[in-house]
């Protein structure tokens, strides 16, 4: 008996192998952000210059996901699997070794091309693999190997980078990067091709409005975090008065909470799925309205540290919300999600750092945060008052 045939009656083995990829891309992009000093320093830029290599990611995402999904819709999600993340890990071993700024914002953008595909692609693979009554519960496992990457991955990798250099960053993540293509080749199923897919049905998703919407809901919510969490390390050093080698620790409650998240926040989604998105969009904008209150205080910032990386489970929410509205084009929807979320990484670091070189100091991060979770809220409002207002058929050809 193979690998993959004790894999087809553990589906737990499959999404494990899945979620390193995960655990892989969490480390490399919210490390990036948390050794936000160290990467001026050494690329001899300021911080502003460094939320625009945290955006040139960003942007690598959002354009990647949907031109791969479409490119790739006659592959097999098997093979496109291995070959999103050996991309993945050329894009970071070239950032490790980037001579200059400019080459960095180059490597990095590539680096963030596969991102969204691939969670997209690992998203639908673990759906399919339990129930359709757990299929948020299955996502959230994906998303586990990114919230544990906030826990293990970014603390180390942030320690790595303060010991020795932030190159050690992205050079460990082209190896797990590689660690995942093995995996996926040795454990997932190998499905063929589907002759029936098409760029055409693909772009078809673009036609739905509640696909429109539910991206919006993330593109804009999911800002608040990453417009705090890009400028954590410097709030906690310059506000909150931690020495920098306690940092880590703080880092680690965050990802904490996201865990937490993503473990018990799918499933209350897979029962009212609409309903808990909201909810975390409401619990976002007030741990982040209460960010600039939290920041002087060790133990109060690290509750709402907390608080804030809890809602970090909308991810896997939308996720299984895209499922249910994109009909035939799944891939593209699915990836889409983190073009949405990445959208986020991008509008939010640069509201912040607006907001900071106005004057406003670091703990503003949190006001303009809060104000785009409750944009977030309004698009999920909307998206809700929509389908309500849909007759039953229209509902179930919007799902189909």
């Amino acid at each position: 008996m193979t690998l993959r045939d004790i894999a087809a009656t553990r589906p737990g083995l499959v999404h494990l192998a899945l979620a390193v990829g995960g655990f892989a891309i969490g480390t490399t992009e919210f490390a990036a952000m948390s050794l936000e000093p160290d990467l001026a320093r050494g690329l001899n830029v300021d911080a502003p210059a460094v939320g625009h290599i945290i955006s040139a990611y960003a942007l690598g995402v959002v354009v990647g996901a949907p031109t791969i999904a479409v490119l790739s819709a006659k592959m097999s999600r098997y093979t496109l699997l291995i070959g999103l993340m050996t991309l993945f890990a050329i894009g970071n071993a070239l950032s490790a070794i980037a001579p200059t700024y400019g080459w960095m914002l180059v490597f990095r953008f590539c680096a963030g091309l596969p991102h969204g595909a691939y969670f997209g692609i690992a998203a639908l693979v673990a759906a399919s693999l339990v129930p359709p009554g757990r299929r948020t519960q299955a996502v959230g496992r994906i998303m586990l190997g990114l919230t544990v990457a906030t826990i293990v991955g970014v603390p180390v990798a942030t320690l790595l980078g303060q010991i020795a250099s932030w190159r050690w960053m992205f050079g460990l993540v082209a190896g797990l990067a590689l660690l995942t293509a093995a995996l996926v080749a040795l454990l997932a199923p190998i499905d063929p091709p589907d002759r029936s897919a098409s760029p055409l049905r693909e772009l078809d998703a673009l036609r739905r409005p509640q696909v429109w919407l539910t991206l919006g809901t993330g593109a804009i919510g999911f800002g608040g975090m990453f417009a705090v969490y890009t400028y954590l390390a410097a709030t906690l050093n310059d506000v909150t008065g931690l020495a920098p080698s306690r940092v880590p620790l703080i880092l680690a409650v965050f990802g904490s909470g996201m865990t937490l998240g993503n473990l018990v926040v799918p499933r209350f989604a897979d029962r009212a799925l609409m309903p808990t998105a909201g909810a975390l969009l409401l619990w976002s904008a007030a741990a982040l309205l209460l960010y600039p209150l939290a920041a002087t205080n060790v133990w109060t910032m690290t509750l709402d540290v907390f608080a804030i990386g809890l809602g970090g489970a909308l991810g896997t929410v939308l996720q299984t919300r895209l499922m249910d509205v994109a009909g035939d084009a799944q891939s593209l929807a699915a990836a889409l999600n983190h073009s949405a979320f990445n959208t986020a990484n991008a509008i939010g670091p640069l509201l912040g750092g607006l907001a900071i070189a106005a004057g406003y100091g670091w703990t503003a991060t949190g006001v303009v945060g809060s104000g785009l979770a409750l944009a977030g809220l309004a698009i999920w409002a909307v998206s809700l008052a929509v389908e309500r207002g849909m007759p039953i058929a229209g509902r179930r050809h919007a799902r189909q």
